[in-house]
């Protein structure tokens, strides 16, 4: 439990990050990996000088007497590290920062002290006091790069599809942003994609080691061997994007239909046979998106308010992913000045959508768009939101002093607004993201430090997570380099029941090959339970709970085709439900910042970005694959 102030934290496990060693994950290298540093937002003429208080984010050198505001982005602490020290305990001293300066730091970094709780213990307020406050400077998933347009893509898109179908799949990396000129003259279009093409695959991208290593027109499942899966389908890009790529949002499944977005529409497709079913073109970017729908299939995006590069993510859009039909639209109304759309983040709960940003935030219903509720009282404002089952809210307050934040996390009712109870973490610890919302999981953190904390269904501590030596943990949370509009939820790598967390550890490049293992935590003591080796030679993410056990993605590696597991929750062996192919195996692990999902028996990978050099790279570049029975 929580050390005694007087008390030296001994070395290794949950801390502040140590600089990593030899053999723990190294942060994207070279220009394919690496994208230019986000920057944020300027302030205002000194003319315009704002009032005092929240929605202003105030520089880095602003004195401590003057007034700083809501969400204003603190230098971001390297992500995906250790849980930091309990109590009063800082950790050690003098350790190196993350290879990345002041923009959010690598993940899978080498953890601090261990055994300690996390330090942002704080005591529960009464319930209705204050809300949820931003997150600056961590990862959050914003929208696309490029302002202004592409081509129109009059390309049939190229939809491989193999005598069946599986895959699943998860890679680190960050995001790979290739500069290739002004793309201010295009015009982009999403048009209705055009039948699959059975027998295509991806060509071999000569010279650039961009290449899937199979050769054109092969047949995707002719290496299958008995007990794999089948290669349902492959899909290779048809738009032609901006310079800078575009993000992927999604993949949703609904029925029989899977859903992504990207840059300027939202397509559906056939679950069985990757087939276009229906695509809704929208009028600029899309720049948001919640982790899930509502239920029933119905989903609220963001989209720019202009196609130039001072347009604002400040339209609502809602769609139904069952049909592609477009419902309402709404325009977030400005909130005074400091009210900052740049980035949103959106989050569903119910029939509610909350949207959070600097200083601000509302919460409208998904059915028909009636505004629900807004800024909230007092000062303390929320920032972004976790949703599911409980929408939670996490908010900033207004301090005399920038360098010293104080924020709180809370749970709201979904239609009023008001806040069920309340839990303010120690000063300077700043809600990071939210691993669960039932039971509630969170992540703080504060400079180079990070923790994991578990509260009641009170909003009381429950716990406070307690690595071992040597532990490292990495968490799959988007986009690491954008600073605003962060999402709180959608995080993998993370799973939670009644009395469970489970976390994978980073990757032991140690060996031969990667492996990692999935740690069992205690909710109740913070303690760790047990740990579960990944396959030999491979690594393991889990994705959620099903069934009463860990859905795990397991990684495709060398000759070591991919595929989905179960784990029970008293640890053990990982029993594979889906076996991907070997034979494709270095498809499945070409996929950039790929996104997973299963659902009734199939797994979907999706690619994060899709980014090129140029058209023709670009138009090679594969978007989703599927694998099943």
């Amino acid at each position: 439990m929580t050390q005694p102030p007087s008390q030296q934290p001994p070395q290794g496990g949950f801390g502040a990050p140590q600089e990593p060693p030899q053999g723990s994950p190294q942060p994207p290298q070279g220009p394919p990996q690496t994208p230019p540093p986000a920057q944020p937002p300027q302030a205002p003429p000194a003319q315009q000088a704002p009032p005092p208080g929240y929605g202003y984010p105030q520089t880095p050198g602003q004195a401590p007497g003057q007034a700083p505001g809501y969400g204003y982005p603190q230098q971001p602490g390297p992500y995906n590290q250790q849980p930091g020290p309990y109590g009063q305990q800082p950790g050690p001293y003098n350790q190196q920062p993350g290879p990345y300066g002041q923009q959010p730091g690598p993940y899978n970094q080498q953890p601090g002290p261990y055994n300690q709780q996390p330090g942002p213990y704080g005591q529960p307020t009464q319930p209705g006091y204050g809300y949820p406050q931003q997150y600056p400077g961590a990862p959050a998933s914003g929208g696309p790069v490029g302002q202004g347009g592409g081509n129109s893509p009059k390309r049939k898109p190229a939809l491989i599809v193999g005598a069946a179908a599986v895959a699943l799949l998860l890679i680190g990396g960050g995001i790979y942003i290739a500069t290739r000129g002004s793309d201010g003259d295009k015009k982009p279009v999403a048009e209705k994609s055009g039948d699959a093409k059975p027998s295509s695959s991806p060509s071999v991208n000569e010279g650039n080691g961009n290449g899937d290593g199979r050769e054109v027109d092969d047949d995707l499942n002719a290496g299958r061997k008995e007990g794999e899966a089948k290669v349902l389908w492959l899909q290779k890009n048809d738009i032609d994007l901006p310079g800078n790529g575009s993000d992927v949002y999604g993949p949703w499944v609904v029925g029989d239909t899977v859903v992504k977005g990207m840059y300027r529409a939202i397509s559906g497709y056939s679950v069985a046979d990757g087939k276009q079913k229906w695509t809704l073109k929208l009028p600029a970017d899309l720049c948001a998106a919640p982790s899930q729908p509502t239920t029933d299939g119905k989903i609220v995006i963001g989209v720019e308010n202009g196609t130039t590069d001072k347009a604002d993510c400040a339209d609502l859009q809602m769609i139904d992913l069952n049909t592609g039909k477009a419902g309402w639209k709404k325009s977030i109304k400005q909130n005074g000045v400091w009210d900052l759309m740049a980035n949103i983040s959106l989050a569903i709960s119910g029939d509610t959508v909350a949207v959070g940003r600097t200083g601000n935030s509302n919460a409208f219903r998904v059915s028909d768009g009636k505004e629900l509720f807004g800024n909230q009282p007092g000062d303390c404002q929320p920032f972004a939101f976790a949703g599911g089952p409980k929408l939670i809210a996490a908010s900033s307050c207004r301090t005399d002093d920038v360098g010293n934040p104080q924020h709180q996390i809370q749970e709201l009712d979904p239609v009023t607004g008001k806040p069920r109870w309340t839990y303010r973490p120690k000063r300077g610890w700043e809600i990071d993201r939210v691993y669960s919302v039932s039971p509630l999981v969170t992540s703080l953190k504060k400079d180079k430090e990070w923790s994991v904390l578990s509260l009641k269904e009170n909003g009381s501590l429950r716990s406070g997570l307690v690595s071992d030596k040597g532990d490292k943990f990495a968490t799959d949370c988007g986009n690491v380099f954008a600073i605003f509009g962060n999402s709180l939820d959608g995080c993998t790598g993370v799973a939670a029941d009644a009395n469970t967390f489970y976390m994978s550890t980073a990757p032991d490049s140690s060996g031969i090959t990667d492996t990692n293992k999935v740690v069992a935590f205690n909710l109740n003591t913070g303690r760790s339970k047990w740990k579960a080796a990944a396959p030999a030679g491979r690594t393991v993410k889990p994705l959620r709970m099903e069934g009463g056990n860990v859905l795990l993605y397991v990684k495709a590696g060398y000759n070591k085709g991919g595929g989905i597991a179960t784990l029970a929750p008293t640890g053990g062996m990982p029993q594979m439900v889906l076996r991907h192919p070997v034979s494709t195996a270095q498809i499945e692990s070409s996929f950039y910042n790929p996104k997973i999902v299963y659902a009734d028996g199939r797994s979907f990978i999706a690619s994060g970005r899709i980014s090129a050099s140029n058209d023709k790279e670009e138009l090679e570049m594969k978007t989703m694959m599927a694998f099943g029975n």
